[in-house]
């Protein structure tokens, strides 16, 4: 198979696993295909050895194949039923065992007093309710950079923390609505649907997110997930998972909230497709906070809408002021912008990679 790889363009691994993992969805390298020797695309498309292994590895990360040792790299993904014959998965580096070194302070610091000198009465003035423009342009840049997601600034919301967006949602989407929950699921998830006096159902989970049958079978509408680490589990949904919830929010009316709640700190080579950018049909919402890149303190999360729920919640929510100080929000985008914010989670991961 013939590939085309623009060498001046974004990081060349990432072009063979995209296009392979094209030809795997298309069919053209149907389930227990075995794929081109690592060696034989390296003739083919004159790039290094490592260069290839980044991208086999990260398809073997997003449950696209699997290494069989000494036989080479085969395909588990079966687009048909959600399911693949996985590879065994190493849950041991759930989220509940892990403990995150902290944002180095002194950087935090340096850039807080940077923001008081440079933005001075600016901070006095009221944001914008959705949230100040310069932090959703910054967390526009970083989501297309690192998690593939092609948006728009006025699709992103800022908001205090994840609890807070979380009974925006429900009041965008409506609470006559019948909404599903992962189960084990974070507590606070079913403490703000009960709260908000809505009906969910507890969807069990299976080793790859949640059961087909489960999923199939709901009254719900709207399906809330954590597809990368779910909490307490840390079940990361497989390649053929992702797409199944994607085929069944297909349907007229049906929504997922996307919870991508720590990716950044995944030990395994770097998913770049979410949910939301994986789906085509306009019923998405993405959701991430920064309390445990940076810190729990400063309570600042967003969501991105799909563009299609962009004028209705303007409309119907549009007149709610925004929850965060301008402050802290031009402090994360100073954070994001230079940089300082991807280095520290680089870090993190590789520490964490050490450790495993």
């Amino acid at each position: 198979m013939k590939y085309v790889i623009d060498k001046t363009n974004r990081p060349v691994y990432l072009q063979i696993y995209r296009q392979i993992r094209q030809d795997i969805i298309d069919g053209i390298y149907p389930f227990g295909t075995k794929l081109p020797s690592m060696r034989l695309l390296c003739d083919e498309l004159a790039v290094s050895m490592v260069t290839v292994d980044h991208a086999y590895s990260l398809l073997c990360d997003e449950g696209y194949v699997e290494s069989r040792e000494k036989s080479g790299f085969f395909v588990i993904f079966r687009e048909d039923d959600g399911f693949a014959a996985p590879a065994e998965r190493n849950t041991s580096h759930s989220i509940t065992q892990h403990t995150y070194p902290e944002f180095p302070f002194s950087i935090l610091a340096k850039t807080m007093r940077r923001v008081l000198s440079e933005y001075a009465e600016l901070l006095c003035e009221r944001s914008p309710n959705a949230g100040l423009t310069e932090l959703r342009e910054a967390i526009k840049s970083y989501l297309i950079r690192n998690r593939g997601m092609k948006v728009e600034s006025d699709q992103i919301v800022i908001g205090s923390g994840a609890e807070y967006l979380y009974g925006l949602i429900i009041a965008l989407l409506g609470r006559e609505r019948v909404y599903g929950i992962e189960s084990p699921s974070y507590q606070k998830i079913e403490q703000i649907y009960r709260a908000a006096e809505v009906e969910y159902e507890r969807l069990p989970l299976s080793h790859d997110g949640i059961e087909s049958t489960a999923l199939a079978e709901t009254r719900a509408s709207v399906i809330h997930t954590t597809p990368y680490r779910s909490f307490p589990t840390g079940i990361t949904a497989s390649a053929n998972k992702r797409y199944e919830y994607i085929r069944w929010s297909g349907k007229k009316g049906r929504m997922v909230i996307e919870d991508d709640f720590e990716s950044e700190f995944s030990v395994s080579t770097k998913p770049e497709d979410t949910l939301f950018s994986l789906s085509d049909h306009d019923n998405v919402i993405y959701m991430n906070s920064f309390s445990k890149t940076i810190s729990p303190a400063l309570r600042v999360g967003y969501m991105v809408l799909p563009k299609g729920l962009v004028g209705e919640f303007e409309n119907k929510l549009g007149f709610y002021s925004c929850t965060v100080p301008t402050f802290e929000q031009f402090v994360i985008a100073e954070l994001i912008n230079s940089g300082d914010f991807e280095r520290h989670i680089n870090r993190v991961r590789r520490r964490l990679r050490k450790a495993r």
